[in-house]
């Protein structure tokens, strides 16, 4: 028998062993029952006490999440204050710090005005004793420019009288293979050329000398000096080459004893004396032991040979000199032409130097050349 202790009493009960298990069971089962019944009541007022407290928790946080939400709203408001207080001073400060400024700048204005004015009135006088000190140097270089030019135009005309005396004295060698063609050495007295004619049968015939000048006047005393020459080397013709002739003559001519003639026509005049020489050598020949050599000369100089000599002569420097007033007037029109032209050029650079100096002022560089032009303008 199994004995139990019963609840109420608290006496023990013996149990019969049939009703043992069925007993067992249902106080197990009631049992159960309860302790469910107490766990289920147990997480009931667990999860009440729970919620309750989470609730409390809950409302705490907001309330206190509530107060740091106005405290910061409080702080921000105080900001916000604070801010707009100092943006209120920057806006002052940058005010005053702007009329400060503008009154500086008109102060400034006021000074650079002063300083400009002083300035340019310091550069105008600079700029003159600088255009006085550039107007001198320009007359002394326009003074070594002319003095230059004339010595390159001594130097030119000298190197072109040689040339020219070279180029002659080669063309009388061409011309006539017979005759001694000898110039004359540099400081030796006696003319720039001499020329001894001798005929194709190996006769001597006679000695042409000849003066080479290249200057742009005339002089009188040159016709005597050459005779005298003449006389030295025992000449029996002398001729003056140049391109300025006396007043009187044109072409060439007969002088004093002594023939002038231009460049032109001083082969054609070598070719008439030649022929003159030789065509005398062989009369003076002809009429040797004889007493009328005189009128043999006269009779010659007064006959229709010579005469056609003569007259070849004349129309052949007519002709030349019909050529030559033919290529002044060309020449002339053409100069004046190409003048024209030239002189517009420099006036149309002159305009565009003047309209970019109004733009640029003393930026633009100074040009010598065009400021002689500019000047040399001026002064025309």
């Amino acid at each position: 028998m199994q004995t139990i202790i019963c609840p109420h009493c608290k006496k023990e009960v013996d149990i019969p062993a049939a009703l043992e298990g069925e007993l067992t069971a249902k106080l197990t089962k009631e049992f159960e029952e309860k302790q469910k019944e107490a766990i289920e009541e147990a997480k009931k007022l667990a999860l009440e006490d729970s919620s309750k407290k989470l609730k409390e928790e809950f409302a705490d946080q907001m309330k206190r999440t509530k107060e740091d939400l106005e405290a910061k709203d409080e702080r921000i408001k105080k900001l916000l204050d604070q801010m707009t207080e100092l943006t209120n001073e920057l806006r002052e400060s940058k005010k005053e710090k702007e009329e400060a400024k503008l009154e500086m700048a008109k102060k400034l204005a006021e000074e650079e005005d002063k300083i400009r004015e002083d300035a340019m009135k310091k550069a105008e006088e600079t700029q003159r004793l600088k255009i006085a000190e550039k107007e001198k140097q320009l007359q002394d270089a326009l003074k070594e420019a002319e003095d230059m030019k004339r010595k390159l135009q001594q130097g030119s005309q000298q190197l072109q009288g040689e040339t020219f005396e070279v180029e002659f004295e080669e063309q009388l060698r061409q011309r006539y293979p017979h005759d001694k063609i000898s110039p004359v050495g540099k400081g030796i007295k006696g003319g720039d050329i001499i020329q001894e004619v001798w005929d194709a049968q190996g006769n001597y015939a006679g000695k042409v000398l000849w003066e080479l000048k290249n200057t742009k006047a005339w002089s009188e005393p040159w016709i005597d000096k050459l005779k005298v020459d003449k006389r030295s080397i025992t000449g029996d013709e002398a001729v003056i080459i140049s391109e300025v002739l006396p007043a009187d003559m044109s072409i060439a001519g007969f002088r004093n004893g002594v023939w002038v003639t231009q460049r032109s026509f001083a082969l054609s005049l070598a070719d008439t004396l030649r022929a003159k020489l030789i065509q005398l050598f062989h009369v003076k020949k002809s009429s040797e032991g004889k007493d009328t050599k005189m009128e043999i000369l006269y009779s010659y100089l007064s006959g229709t040979e010579f005469k056609n000599h003569v007259e070849a002569i004349v129309e052949a420097f007519s002709s030349m000199q019909g050529e030559v007033e033919k290529e002044k007037r060309y020449f002339a029109n053409k100069w004046a032409r190409d003048e024209k032209s030239i002189r517009q050029v420099i006036d149309n650079t002159i305009g565009m130097r003047g309209d970019l100096q109004g733009i640029m002022g003393n930026a633009l560089p100074q040009i010598k050349d065009l400021e002689v032009l500019e000047l040399n303008s001026g002064s025309e």
